[in-house]
């Protein structure tokens, strides 16, 4: 493909070897994802067995939601590779870092020791994390935020079906970015697909086909509930009895990766985590400020509220300690569904 503008022909970059490849990533990884990540190159700073005898290309700390941040494994892949042969089973090896505490804690204290020995690195998480401890941040995010970041330079078509038969490992932990870039003489651009912002609320559908049935694929609430807390579990099955008690009408309807509450329309979304539920609700985020004071609330990019179709912000609700501000909200959001209806 050639891209045409201001006058100038970009024609396609082809990598010669994967290394050239994520050489190129590293380097621009602040103007590709953004200037709110923290990226870590292990290679020559950590030793295979930190993950259990394989090192991925980076690790990626995303703190674009303070609220919210998220830890990213990462991989950078060659579409010529063969998916079956190549990334199949180095992904797959991520998995298993995942269900290994001991080797969880290994890769925290390697990671908290580069960070200590790296003035620039100490410096970026002291920008996010203030006097917040480093140590405990580390811990804390590998436990409860797990994803992987596959980035090629073009599509693996063999990826649809592997996240809907694996749905539990592929479909849940791996994240796609596709990039590709394009030069004329000196001047160069990179196209990325989805943008990277959004990375966390990309679905395969889009909110107006959602169906809990795609393609033969049930997803349930177990499949979300899978490996939260109890208190967790409790307060969303607390949420969910509440908002019938006050309209008998609206479904809980799960999807790939989230539970809408529905109507004719979505008027929330909830993402469950280990210790959290992240609260998408569909109204203006001063509307949800004036209920909600005793929870976090973040503000959701204009990118991200186009995907959910109109006004919305997200909530982290991580225990049931405030729950008249929970059921005040879901009162203001059923009312204002009606109203709307």
């Amino acid at each position: 493909m050639t891209i045409v503008g201001n006058g100038k022909r970009f024609e396609k970059v082809i990598f010669k070897t994967e290394n050239e490849f994520e050489e190129d990533i590293v380097s621009s990884s602040n103007m590709l994802f953004g200037n709110k990540i923290i990226f870590i190159n292990p290679k020559k700073k950590i030793e295979s067995k930190s993950l259990g005898g394989v090192i991925p290309d980076g690790f990626f700390f995303d703190f674009n939601d303070p609220t919210d941040p998220q830890f990213y494994i990462v991989e950078v892949e060659l579409i010529s590779h063969s998916f079956f042969n190549h990334v199949f089973p180095q992904i797959t090896k991520f998995f298993a870092f995942y269900k290994n505490v001991k080797i969880q804690k290994s890769l925290v204290d390697k990671l908290f020791s580069v960070i200590n020995n790296d003035n620039q690195l100490k410096s970026a998480f002291r920008r996010f994390l203030g006097s917040s401890e480093i140590y405990k941040f580390l811990s804390d995010i590998i436990e409860t935020s797990q994803n992987i970041l596959l980035i090629a330079d073009g599509n693996f078509h063999e990826l649809q079906e592997i996240t809907d038969t694996y749905t539990d490992t592929w479909g849940k932990l791996v994240k796609f970015i596709e990039i590709a870039k394009y030069t004329s003489s000196t001047d160069y651009i990179y196209t990325i697909s989805p943008d990277f912002d959004t990375i966390q609320y990309v679905e395969a559908q889009t909110i107006e086909e959602e169906d809990s049935i795609i393609e033969g694929i049930i997803y349930t609430e177990d499949f979300h509930l899978e490996g939260a807390s109890t208190e967790i579990k409790t307060l969303y099955y607390r949420i969910k009895e509440v908002t019938l008690e006050i309209d008998g009408g609206l479904i809980f309807n799960p999807q790939k990766y989230y539970i809408s509450i529905r109507g004719v329309k979505n008027i929330a979304y909830i993402k469950i985590r280990k210790k959290k539920i992240r609260f998408i609700a569909m109204l203006p985020q001063t509307d949800i400020e004036s209920i909600i004071h005793h929870y976090s609330v973040a503000p959701l990019s204009q990118g991200v509220q186009d995907f959910y179709n109109g006004s919305c912000a997200a909530i982290n609700f991580t225990d049931s300690s405030h729950e008249d501000e929970i059921f005040t909200l879901l009162n203001k959001l059923i009312d204002n569904y009606k109203i709307q209806d």
